[in-house]
């Protein structure tokens, strides 16, 4: 019974995470996965993992929909839980990119059913019939759903190829900047339309609403730069490099833990167009801990 389970179990959390974009969300759908899946009577289930994808996507549609009202009261900008991945994530385009920390803060804007749609679609290739089984709607109307997120994503989400070394050179190149103080190589790392994403979510500093345009960035930045932090002075920060999200990052640690994740999203010309920074710290605890979840 648990073998078919655990076979399947990284799949059941890289839809319920995509679904939900937290890991301890993502962790408890599955487990309400696995207690619905050992009260069932299996030899009524003729694919196991089709059952348990389409349990897991129900049970995250739930949680969902009761999590999107909770982040209407969030404080500050709401972004996913970053994720700390191993190497080979990075090196799968496909994969890397929809578990990216820039296509998650697109997949929030969908609704739940699209999402859900979008997930098992457009990033495990699931058919419209069997989407549609699993959500108990029809194919047709599965169809719109999946061709209105797909128009969705294309509009807000465009994707610049990029290898891990330049994007890491290009994040190095930010926090130097930041660390240093150096407003002038800070402007030029940014792109002129550049979105700033720092979520404290009420329990550190960080900006009330999500910043636009380069000038107004640089603003917000310079008044962190040399300034202690979570009440950590700049000396007792260290910052290291890991792959979060399937891209290179940056954590930023104090004596007590991270006090920030960092990624950033690159234009067609070396720019950051989009810097994602997370600070609330029950958001910390998978990277604190060192788990990698999807392996």
């Amino acid at each position: 019974m648990r073998d078919a389970f655990e076979e399947h179990r990284k799949l059941l959390f890289a839809v319920a995470y995509r679904m939900l974009g937290t890991v301890a969300d993502a962790e408890d759908a599955v487990q309400d996965a696995w207690l619905r899946w050992s009260a069932k009577d299996r030899p009524d289930v003729a694919d196991p993992k089709a059952y348990l994808v389409r349990i897991t996507t129900n049970v995250a549609l739930d949680r969902l929909r009761s999590a999107q009202a909770r982040r209407e009261t969030y404080v500050g900008p709401w972004l996913p839980e970053p994720m700390l991945t191993s190497p080979d994530v990075a090196e799968d385009a496909v994969l890397s990119e929809s578990v990216s920390m820039a296509m998650l803060v697109v997949l929030e804007t969908l609704s739940p059913l699209e999402r859900a749609v979008f997930v098992l679609k457009e990033v495990f290739g699931y058919p419209y019939a069997e989407i549609a089984e699993a959500l108990d709607r029809s194919e047709a109307s599965v169809r719109q759903l999946g061709s209105r997120a797909r128009k969705h994503v294309a509009e807000r989400h465009t994707r610049f190829e990029a290898d891990g070394g330049e994007r890491r050179r290009v994040t190095e190149r930010f926090f130097d900047a930041v660390l240093g103080g150096d407003v002038n190589r800070l402007m030029e790392a940014l792109a002129p339309d550049v979105t700033l994403w720092t979520d404290g979510g009420g329990k550190v500093r960080a900006a009330r609403r999500v910043i636009h345009g380069a000038d107004k960035a640089l603003r917000w930045l310079s008044g962190i730069m040399g300034q202690p932090y979570g009440g950590v002075e700049p000396a007792d920060m260290r910052w290291r490099h890991v792959d979060l999200n399937g891209e290179p990052a940056l954590v930023v640690d104090g004596p007590g833990g991270p006090l920030a994740a960092v990624t950033v999203d690159i234009d067609g010309t070396g720019r950051i167009r989009a810097v994602h920074m997370v600070a609330n710290p029950d958001k910390l605890r998978t990277v604190a801990e060192g788990r990698r979840p999807l392996g």
